[in-house]
């Protein structure tokens, strides 16, 4: 589902994407709890509807299995997808999914790296959250995003098999340790498995301040830890966690002035709700961070020419530009055609 928002016909409207990793509580604790845990956070959702309603912009709610598990938890989701328009998909938590190894009640500390637990018991743990979401959205999901941006090649044919179309996994110039390295990976959709098949990677929108920085500080950091900082020091994005207003405003700005025409932003569903992160200790806090979004969202709309869309959205628009051979007729290019770039993403 997409919306045309545009306030002028002029060039090509960027297409929006605002996405939530909608979960259960317990990202900023430490620990997550394995089995029933909570998720009071959900019921937060409709406080954004007015990003649909009134502004344009539907939301991809990418949902963990806690979140389907929960009665309550999908009621909302049906407000969200029945009045307001958003997408519903996937968002795997390997360590709170089911089926489980032990009996342990917490995943405490840093959850296993996705490529170092047994390839058979995560594709379990991927289709226990798929047919989780087949139940409540009545059909098949078709967005997904991995926990902790914990994505590497090998896994992209396993969510294609599982019948994912878009995937959202990649978060460029992020190198994590003993994890994916995303460091190099493209910031625009691409195919991931060739134009002939129906997988559209797309990429959080997180930009460098000077397009030649991050092969320099690759060349320089390479192997260190050292060059996570990147993200930190030289790095843009329109997320409203990890970069204040006028951050946001310029990555729109130098995206469009490069050519750009694809705007990703993310945030947790718990970074919303008082209490539930260090930067949203109360009400207050919260209703500052509902201010700063809305008001990004509708600067966003006055000054560029904008189409809000979901992640199966873009990846329909894109697949079916050309209707002889889907995919091959699309804007975006065959992972092949990006060049060599060092990284596992």
């Amino acid at each position: 589902m997409s919306h045309s928002v545009s306030n002028s016909p002029q060039g090509t409207p960027l297409s929006v994407l605002i996405t939530m990793d909608v979960e259960e509580e317990g990202l900023f604790s430490g620990r997550y709890r394995r089995r029933n845990p909570t998720v009071a956070n959900v019921a937060a959702l409709p406080g954004l509807a007015r990003l649909s309603d009134e502004l344009g912009f539907p939301l991809t709610l990418l949902c963990s299995h806690a979140v389907f598990a929960s009665t309550e938890a999908c009621r909302v989701l049906e407000v969200m997808r029945d009045r307001h328009g958003a997408e519903i998909g996937a968002h795997l938590h390997h360590w709170s999914t089911p089926p489980f190894e032990n009996g342990e009640e917490y995943c405490q500390g840093v959850p296993e790296r996705t490529h170092r637990l047994d390839q058979e018991l995560l594709e379990e743990r991927l289709a226990s959250l798929l047919e989780a979401g087949r139940r409540f959205q009545g059909a098949a999901l078709t967005s997904f995003r991995m926990g902790r941006w914990d994505l590497k090649n090998i896994l992209f044919p396993m969510l294609q098999r599982n019948g994912i179309r878009a995937d959202s996994s990649i978060c460029p110039l992020r190198a994590y340790k003993d994890g994916a390295d995303h460091f190099l990976a493209p910031h625009s959709p691409y195919w991931a498995l060739g134009r002939d098949v129906p997988f559209l990677e797309i990429p959080i929108t997180q930009i460098p301040l000077l397009t030649w920085l991050p092969p320099l500080w690759q060349k320089i950091f390479q192997g260190s830890d050292k060059r996570d900082n990147f993200h930190f020091l030289a790095a843009l994005s329109a997320s409203p966690f990890w970069h204040k207003d006028p951050i946001m405003r310029l990555c729109v700005r130098l995206l469009r002035f490069r050519g750009e025409n694809v705007l990703c932003v993310f945030w947790h569903s718990t970074e919303i709700v008082p209490g539930c992160s260090p930067q949203v200790p109360d009400k207050a806090a919260a209703d500052h961070v509902h201010e700063r979004i809305f008001s990004f969202f509708a600067w966003l709309k006055d000054h560029f020419n904008v189409r809000g869309t979901t992640m199966t959205g873009l990846f329909d628009s894109a697949w079916q530009e050309s209707g002889d051979h889907p995919g091959r007729g699309s804007v975006f290019p065959d992972k092949a055609e990006l060049g060599p770039v060092v990284g596992d993403w």
